[in-house]
């Protein structure tokens, strides 16, 4: 009997070829056509796959936006932002100098911020629905996972040390409401009222964000701290800090006044272990700043410290995958710090720009506030 040639193996064999490597890209998180399609990549963000710096003890966020520009923006407000920064990185690197731990260090960089209005945290948080204002913090050691948050406080002048309270003081992760205001007051933290977060700037910011949301083509606020139209004009969101002290052991903190005319009764991710903050010896410290709630549909900081622990990653692409790559498929964008035990420190960020800073083994201080700056370039 005579034998066919079996001709058609040649071009069946070409397509299988072809689609066994393109299978790859549809199946890796944060590649192929919907993950271009749907994400917003930062400056330079082929750059945020590296890390930023080397050395790094201690690194601080005070927020994503897209706000900040440096041909628009004042020379004073720049002076300010950066000065704001670089006081916090001061505070802390008091702290580790003087051998404190990475969770005091982290603690004084955040309670700086929170001190700061130019910040969405205590003294310069946003107002809620109701002309309120409702904080959350969260902290953790590295060391021992131990961790303690508060969320929804209203008298609490610094939350972040409420959350380091509530850590090193109760059996408990997090208090909310009266009872965590209640606990802070009665351990000696100093309590404030209601008018003293009022700030022109974030009263300015809610009633623009009510007055989007009439008539027919009115928008929802946006989540992450920033509100809708000329509100959404400044750098919001959070405020963070990590740290790597001398024995290796690495911390993280996280605080945030929410987002302009939420709902009262909102609590996003700055005070959820492994949503806004997370610190795990051998992994990652991190802190987030964004759209908060798709930060905690996707587990944003524990998924970093697993890409580092269970998938072989190093920090800066771990990170730069959770953030850029997997987060705005959820709808959301924003950025995250993060510092490993040898001092490797990345910043990415899927929005166009996040107001952080960092300070190395040598002293050195170093601020980024613009798009152009904040970028993972080092």
């Amino acid at each position: 009997m005579r034998v066919r040639p079996r001709l058609w193996i040649v071009p069946v064999l070409t397509v299988l070829v072809a689609v066994a490597a393109a299978l790859p890209a549809f199946s890796r998180p944060g590649s192929g056509p919907a993950h271009r399609a749907g994400a917003t990549a930062p400056a330079k963000a082929g750059d945020a796959r590296q890390p930023v710096a080397r050395d790094v003890v201690l690194a601080v966020h005070g927020g994503a936006g897209t706000a900040l520009r440096g041909e628009t923006t004042d020379p004073r407000k720049e002076k300010a932002y950066r000065e704001g920064l670089a006081d916090a990185l001061k505070a802390g690197r008091r702290v580790l100098r003087g051998g404190g731990d990475s969770v005091a260090a982290v603690e004084a960089a955040v309670r700086v911020l929170e001190d700061n209005e130019l910040f969405n945290a205590g003294r310069g948080a946003v107002f809620t629905e109701d002309a309120g204002h409702e904080l959350d913090a969260s902290i953790m050691r590295g060391s021992d996972l131990a961790a303690g948050a508060v969320a929804g406080v209203r008298s609490v002048r610094n939350p972040v040390s409420a959350a380091r309270l509530v850590m090193e003081k109760t059996k408990h992760v997090m208090l909310a409401g009266e009872g965590a205001d209640d606990f802070a007051a009665r351990n000696g933290l100093p309590t404030v009222t209601q008018d003293y977060y009022w700030t022109q700037r974030r009263w300015d910011e809610l009633v623009k964000a009510k007055e989007s949301t009439k008539g027919p083509k009115a928008e929802k606020t946006t989540k992450g701290g920033k509100g809708t139209g000329a509100a959404a004009e400044e750098i919001t969101g959070t405020v963070g800090a990590v740290a790597v002290d001398r024995g290796g052991d690495l911390a993280a903190a996280t605080s945030t006044g929410g987002m302009t005319n939420k709902m009262a009764g909102r609590v996003g991710d700055s005070p959820v272990v492994g949503a806004g903050t997370y610190a795990k010896n051998g992994t990652v410290a991190a802190s987030a700043t964004g759209h908060g709630e798709v930060f905690i549909r996707g587990a944003a900081t524990a998924a970093l410290s697993h890409l580092i622990e269970f998938g072989g990653r190093d920090v800066a692409s771990a990170a730069y995958e959770v953030v850029v790559g997997r987060l705005p498929r959820l709808g959301g964008t924003g950025g995250v710090i993060a510092l490993d035990h040898e001092g490797t420190f990345a910043a990415p960020h899927s929005s166009e720009g996040m107001v952080y800073g960092y300070l190395t083994e040598d002293g050195d201080i170093v601020t980024r506030l613009f798009p152009d700056e904040s970028s993972s370039d080092g």
